[in-house]
């Protein structure tokens, strides 16, 4: 039975975020099953339509205006005026795209899916402040995200964490579905070099410039590592203007300034290089409610794994739900920049314990988080929803 699918996302793909490279993973596997329409955010501020080479219609829809609400509501007014509805199963990742299906939908679909990956009510105060207090916004956000929630047939999560939290949130546990992330493992190849060879050490960390990041707790581990050795850091990643300002005031009040690098997203196989180049590949994941409550499953994390240079994260359940502390990567106590820094330091003095480290974290990933596993999984879901449509 060739189905019609609908998989919507407000995000801007393709894009150097993990959320679009996931994205197109699952894109490329829902398109086996039928006939598969990918909705996400126009990069342009216009709507195109082109037919991807992995077998979808990919339509990129407008999100303009100076305010996040004014960008979702401009998407959602194109979702509005979506002429290719109904679908037999429709797939959203949060409620900016996913309200107003749920609202409406039996014009939509058959069968929702919602993947949940972030909940605006936790996540939005770390991108907008000044929101955080706000108990009236806090309890609308809780109020859609509930009512998407319940609507579907069917919940998607990254996080065992994120699916706990789901549950105490009042959803069936045999309705959720944990998928970690995956890797590609042409696109994030294994390095096979000496750790720790030059005169100084080299730190890399990848990925959004956000707080819950822990980007200052590694600033701070950073400035306690040269005063042991010459340290160079390199923070790869979007963050906005005033942030990285911050950073940078950080490194230059507590050591050396001018060995923090800060360099803008970029494809992945400059990303890889950089990667290649380091010694350590850091995540110190911030202890809140963010990673300790809604969840999430690291894809920096994972990537890193696979490319022959030890990862140092923080020690909290999203993170040890994929691998164990000193035999896949070395975890650390969350917000601890001293136990970072300590525990960078070690690495730095037993290389060959930090390249078994890197050797069976790469094994680690081939075995279990490359998107193939990702997908073959979310291929079953689909059969399970899809299964009693295509009975007669």
């Amino acid at each position: 039975m060739n189905y019609r699918l609908g998989y919507c996302s407000y995000d801007t793909v393709p894009a150097p975020k993990g959320a679009a490279i996931h994205i197109q993973a699952f894109a490329r596997a829902i398109a086996t099953l039928g006939t598969l329409d990918l909705m996400t955010v126009s990069a342009t501020g216009q709507p195109q339509v082109e037919r991807h080479p992995d077998g979808y219609q990919h339509h990129t829809l407008p999100a303009t205006g100076k305010t996040l609400i004014q960008r979702v509501l401009s998407f959602r007014q194109a979702l509005a005026q979506w002429p290719y509805a109904p679908y037999d199963l429709f797939h959203i990742r949060s409620i900016f795209e996913g309200l107003p299906i749920a609202m409406e939908r039996d014009r939509w679909t058959r069968l929702l899916l919602f993947e949940v990956n972030g909940l605006p009510s936790i996540e939005l105060k770390y991108r907008y402040p000044a929101v955080a207090d706000d108990e009236v916004l806090n309890s609308k956000l809780r109020t859609q995200e509930d009512l998407c929630l319940r609507a579907s047939d069917h919940l998607l999560t990254p996080s065992r964490v994120t699916q706990r939290y789901l549950v105490q949130r009042g959803l069936p546990p045999e309705q959720i579905t944990t998928i970690p992330n995956g890797v590609d493992l042409d696109c994030f190849p294994y390095c096979d070099r000496p750790l720790f060879g030059a005169a100084s050490l080299h730190l890399v960390y990848f990925g959004t410039l956000s707080p819950w990041q822990g980007i200052d707790t590694m600033i701070r581990a950073f400035a306690l590592l040269n005063a042991a050795m010459p340290t160079h850091l390199t923070l790869i990643g979007y963050g906005p203007k005033p942030q990285l300002r911050a950073y940078t005031r950080l490194a230059e009040k507590l050591c050396h300034g001018d060995r923090l690098h800060i360099l803008p997203p970029m494809p992945q196989p400059q990303l890889v290089h950089h990667l290649h180049q380091a010694d350590v590949i850091v995540a110190p994941l911030a202890p809140c409610d963010r990673n300790l409550v809604q969840g999430c499953c690291p894809l920096k994390v994972l990537e890193g794994m696979a490319t022959g240079i030890p990862v140092v994260s923080s020690r909290i359940p999203a993170v040890t739900d994929l691998g164990q502390d000193q035999v896949h990567f070395v975890l650390t106590e969350p917000g601890s920049s001293s136990d970072l820094a300590a525990k960078i330091l070690g690495l730095s003095q037993h290389s060959d314990h930090a390249k078994a480290i890197a050797q069976r974290a790469r094994q680690h990933i081939a075995e279990h988080f490359t998107w193939q596993h990702a997908t073959a999984t979310l291929l079953e879901v689909y059969g399970r929803l899809l299964n009693p449509l295509a009975k007669p």
